[in-house]
């Protein structure tokens, strides 16, 4: 394993040395929380496709292809599905509103009223989605070095927590950027041919295996369905992903660049899916199917390349960990603590008070990172703190926020209605159901659509003057804010 070895520490050095790099960059607001919003379209793609395929993406995909064969890529695809969907339809009006969090969008949108509560459910979204990915690290390090669970949570959380706190979003870009390269070589290019191959060719794998392996909907229909609504849905809405797009150079650039990182998506969940299929060819008994990956890396993989894969892997897991701390970190701080606080922003450019806010941000990253280290030492069960996220995110913010930029009608007392029956209706009905259960997103998701009509409808239509403001931002002829959005007087 020496050489293996060499090719990690190489690796997470280079992740480092990056992070110091980007910190020379990030000397305003703007650069430091989004890449100064001017990134083409060769570095967007490859950066969205890194945060939105992390370790559930890689190793979970593997391990649903080992369970459910080639549907067990319907997962990822619905992730594909969903970037594709908000690249197309939503990201160059998103990318023109000049904001960075999704709770000030909502306020532009409804004129002041949403920010904290939006804030409070995204930010417990996001540093879920941290803690689950931190976690990962513990199965990858104890392939790698064969360390304990809490040595390897702390050791892979602080490397991102390191260069995310350093240089903000452009050292996660460039980090992130490279992550891509290596997911691409280790798993589409070196993994999946290998393990094809060692599993006597795609012939071999019909002959061993049921047909339901290679049945495009054994997963089943009710389980597809239920990842379309979590996973297709919360791409169009969660502050992870909002956040790249606001790093787009251009409309154009966040539309097709998008685009691209979306139809990678699908190509990448095939490959998950495919290697998982061989993995049970090879190893039709394991205890668990997410051991599959580490497994067939382990096993059948040459030196210097088993490296390089394990690599793959720790990038993937990276890519969505520092994507969700700094997204955690935003929303604690600018939707959170700067509102409850009552302090104004200071207009970019000021000086000494833009350095402030940078220097704000990072110690917000290196708090909410400290957090997600010691969170995710103490959780146990993943896929339950992860189903949590994703169901209040869907279930509390879908409505609201496609609502807002899809019907003019939509009300602040609509969209503040919607977030708090969704979220309270997607809890109580998970501990009714129990957690894992399908039902607490479809009825939460139902119960939020048919409050924020209602109360729309029943109270007074959004201010005249807020929505021409709206307007004007949508259409990318207004400056970027300079603090909280105004409301006027007479609300």
């Amino acid at each position: 394993m020496a050489v293996d070895y060499v090719v990690i520490v190489v690796y997470l050095a280079g992740m480092l040395a990056m992070g110091w790099w980007g910190m020379r960059r990030a000397k305003s607001k703007s650069e430091f929380l989004v890449a100064g919003r001017r990134l083409g379209p060769a570095m967007y793609s490859g950066t969205m496709a890194a945060i939105v395929l992390g370790g559930a993406s890689t190793i979970g995909g593997v391990g649903l292809g080992y369970q459910y064969g080639l549907s067990g890529a319907w997962m990822v695809v619905t992730i594909g599905l969903g970037l594709l969907a908000l690249s197309v339809f939503f990201s160059a009006r998103i990318a023109r509103l000049k904001v960075y969090t999704v709770s000030e969008m909502l306020d532009l949108r409804y004129g002041g009223r949403a920010g904290v509560i939006s804030g409070i459910v995204m930010w417990a979204y996001t540093l879920m989605l941290a803690v689950t990915s931190t976690i990962a690290y513990a199965t990858i390090f104890d392939v790698l070095f064969d360390v304990n669970r809490t040595l390897a949570i702390i050791l892979g959380g602080s490397i991102v927590v390191a260069y995310s706190t350093l240089g903000g979003m452009w050292s996660i870009t460039l980090t992130d950027m490279v992550q891509f390269v290596v997911k691409t070589i280790g798993v589409l290019l070196l993994l999946l041919p290998i393990a094809v191959v060692k599993a006597g060719g795609f012939s071999e794998m019909k002959a061993q295996l049921p047909t339901s392996y290679f049945d495009p909907l054994g997963v089943g229909g009710e389980t597809i369905f239920t990842y379309v609504l979590i996973y297709t849905f919360g791409m169009l809405i969660g502050q992870d992903i909002w956040q790249r797009v606001f790093t787009a150079g251009s409309d154009r650039t966040a539309k097709w660049g998008g685009t691209i990182a979306g139809t990678y998506c699908l190509v990448y969940a095939v490959a998950g899916a495919v290697i998982g299929t061989a993995a049970k060819v090879l190893y039709p008994k394991l205890a668990s199917p997410d051991d599959a990956f580490a497994t067939i890396v382990k096993d059948e993989l040459p030196m210097g390349v088993r490296g390089l894969v394990l690599a793959a892997a720790l990038a993937a897991v990276m890519s969505t960990s520092s994507g969700a701390l700094i997204a955690c970190a935003t929303v604690a701080n600018n939707d959170i603590w700067t509102r409850l606080r009552g302090v104004i922003r200071k207009p970019e450019g000021e000086g000494e008070g833009e350095h402030d806010e940078v220097k704000g941000n990072r110690a917000f990253i290196l708090a909410m990172g400290v957090a997600v280290i010691l969170i995710a030492i103490a959780l146990n069960d993943v896929v339950e703190a992860l189903t949590v996220a994703y169901n209040l995110l869907v279930g509390g913010l879908l409505v609201p926020i496609l609502g807002g930029l899809l019907w003019k009608r939509g009300t602040a007392q609509g969209a503040l209605a919607a977030v708090a029956v969704g979220g309270l209706a997607v809890v109580g009905l998970m501990a009714a159901y129990g957690i894992l259960a399908n039902e607490p997103v479809y009825y939460g998701l139902l119960a939020s659509l048919a409050v924020y009509v209602a109360v729309s409808l029943a109270t007074r239509p959004t201010d005249e003057a807020i929505l021409t403001a709206w307007r004007e931002r949508l259409a990318g002829r207004a400056p970027e804010p300079q603090s909280e959005p105004a409301v006027p007087a007479h609300q």
